[in-house]
This record gives structure tokens, sequence and C-alpha cells, in this order.
């Protein structure tokens, strides 16, 4: 997982790509977008909402980052901080989908 899929130079910086890089680029790239599909939601609403897929995209994220920093990096700060927002989301995925079933 640590072959070079691609390498370019970018303005002066050198960019390797590696299978352990997407993975984390994926992560990230989930993570990041749960905030574009709140703001979506909050502007059909017009009220701030967290719709579930928040919640999926936010343990899809933080999963996929685990993994790289764990099995790509071996890095504690980034396992350390993302750790937290996993179980946060999985606790907040419990409540929501409980309270979807009482207002049924």
């Amino acid at each position: 997982m640590n072959e070079v899929l691609v390498q370019l130079q970018l303005f002066g910086w050198a960019l390797t790509i590696t299978p352990w890089k997407l993975v984390g680029y994926l992560g990230i790239g989930l993570f990041a977008g749960r905030w574009f599909v709140q703001i979506v939601a909050s502007r059909i609403q017009q009220r701030p909402v967290l719709p579930r897929l928040f919640w999926y995209m936010s343990i899809s994220g933080s999963v996929l980052l685990l993994t790289y920093f764990t099995f790509g990096k071996n890095d504690s700060v980034g396992i350390l901080s993302n750790l937290f927002p996993l179980f946060t989301a999985l606790y907040n995925l419990k409540l929501d989908v409980a309270n979807g079933r009482a207002a049924r």
C-alpha cells in the first residue's frame, strides 16, 4: 500500500500519491464534505439541522482517517484526533435513529 501511484511537481512541491494517501484523502473528503450536506439541509429547511447523512459521513470519514493514521502513517496524533469524533458521531447517530423510531 506504500507503492507510489503518481508523483507530481506542483508549484515547486513534490506530491507523491500512494494507496494509503488515497484512503486519507477520501476520509478527509467525507469528513469535510459533511458540512456541505449540513448547509444544504439547513438551507432547505430554513433552520439549522443535522441530517442523518451528516453522521454517516462523519463515521465513514473518521474510520478511513483512523485506518490511514493507524496503518498508513502510524501517527498517534492523527489516531487520537479522530477517535473522539468517531465516538461522538456514533452516539449521535444512535440518538437520531432512536428519535426517528419514536417519532413514527
